[in-house]
């Protein structure tokens, strides 16, 4: 049973991987130099429309998407290579990455042509920004106890309830809702539906929800009776859950999900000649094996999406497996570097301010994309022991 519910196919980078890593580090190099951003190992911290532009100029949104779309039909392996050159260098990516990276693809899958041609084209140029539409008040992580609801009229649907955790709500163009269409019954997941929001143009109020930082991400988005046309429904009206889970697993397994503290990592590197301590020695080479590990593991599932498979649940473990590698690296590195973590330090760039805040940051990591005990969960009934 374990094997075939579970396993990481080896996967290889094509050939042409070792070249666009260059061309991107080449085209960042340049980028920063322009634009002056400032790196943050923390991916979804920094929003500039200006460079997901740039981005969708150099044809790097979209790769995998057919050129009808905007598209460059090319692999999921090469995606991943762009993907992780732009968190490694810890680009400005908040823009664009999550209509890039599933509300993108869920289109591609599920939804209707008409909303293709509308929205992906506009993507893939870096124009089109999405929130996800999940997360509910008392509900968090548990998707099969969201209470937003969706009635079907004559000639709209009519939505009721709220969202949370919503980032960058207030300023994004669109927010791909998982609302019930049926009401709850003994199969917790049937009865759900997904729907295409306009958060520019639709009847909704969104209210801010600063983090510890005092910054401005996430947001409460409430429904009040808001209607929305028929058209806007994604995919079969019920087939919600089985959507959103497909969905799922493109954010849970790239990446994104362990390189959210890779500056700090670095910054134990670079520490270890200087200081010739055994004890950062060792911390440094557990936790470099963990990352290789990882990475392993993630361009494995790069290579199943590239099959057209579904590895929701080894995205999970990814998902668990890099969350905890990252609150490790925090750990380690407070215990073995003596540096004092501050925020608003003279030069923005510095240990001491990444370090600051990430350790503001770091709680919400565990539950953007799910928390421990629910991707624990799917990997223990995709192994048949819950």
């Amino acid at each position: 049973m374990f094997e075939s519910s579970l396993s990481f196919p080896p996967a290889t980078l094509p050939p042409t991987a070792d070249r666009l890593r260059s061309d991107v580090r080449e085209f960042l190099k340049e980028s920063h130099s322009l634009l002056g951003w400032t790196p943050r190992s923390n991916f979804m911290s920094t929003f500039s429309a200006e460079f997901s532009q740039s981005i969708g100029l150099k044809g790097w949104l979209g790769l995998t998407w057919p050129k009808k779309y905007g598209g460059k039909e090319r692999s999921a392996l090469e995606r991943f290579v762009v993907t992780e050159e732009l968190l490694s260098a810890g680009a400005p990516v908040a823009a664009h990455w999550v209509a890039e990276r599933q509300s993108g693809p869920l289109l591609i899958r599920y939804g209707t042509e008409k909303q293709r041609m509308e929205i992906l084209p506009k993507i893939a140029e870096g124009k089109c920004f999405f929130s996800i539409g999940m997360s509910e008040p008392d509900s968090g992580s548990d998707l099969a106890s969201i209470r937003t609801r969706a009635e079907k009229t004559s000639h709209s649907w009519k939505i009721t309830g709220s969202k949370v955790w919503t980032s960058n709500a207030h300023i994004n163009h669109w927010m791909i809702l998982l609302a019930r269409t049926q009401p709850v019954s003994e199969n917790r997941h049937a009865g759900m539906s997904q729907f295409l929001i306009d958060l520019k143009n639709d009847n909704i109020k969104v209210n801010p929800i600063p983090n510890m930082l005092g910054q401005h991400d996430f947001n409460e988005v409430v429904f009040n009776e808001t209607e929305i046309p028929l058209d806007r429904l994604i995919g079969k009206e019920g087939n919600g859950w089985h959507q959103v889970t497909a969905e799922l697993a493109y954010e849970r397994s790239g990446p994104e999900r362990f390189l959210s503290t890779y500056n700090i990592l670095l910054e134990l590197i670079n520490s270890t000649g200087e200081q010739n301590n055994s004890e950062i020695c060792r911390a440094v080479g557990k936790l470099t094996a963990q990352l290789i590990s990882l990475r392993t593991m993630s361009i494995s599932i790069a290579g199943m999406l590239e099959r057209g498979e579904n590895p929701d649940i080894a995205a999970a473990v990814v998902k668990d497996s890099g969350n905890e590698f990252e609150q490790k690296v925090i750990d380690i590195a407070r215990q073995v570097l003596p540096i004092e973590p501050r925020q608003n330090g003279l030069n923005t760039e510095k240990y001491e301010t990444m370090m600051a805040e990430l350790i503001m940051q770091l709680p919400s990591f565990s539950f953007r994309g799910g928390t421990p005990e629910i991707m624990r969960g799917i990997i223990a009934r995709g192994l048949g022991v819950r």
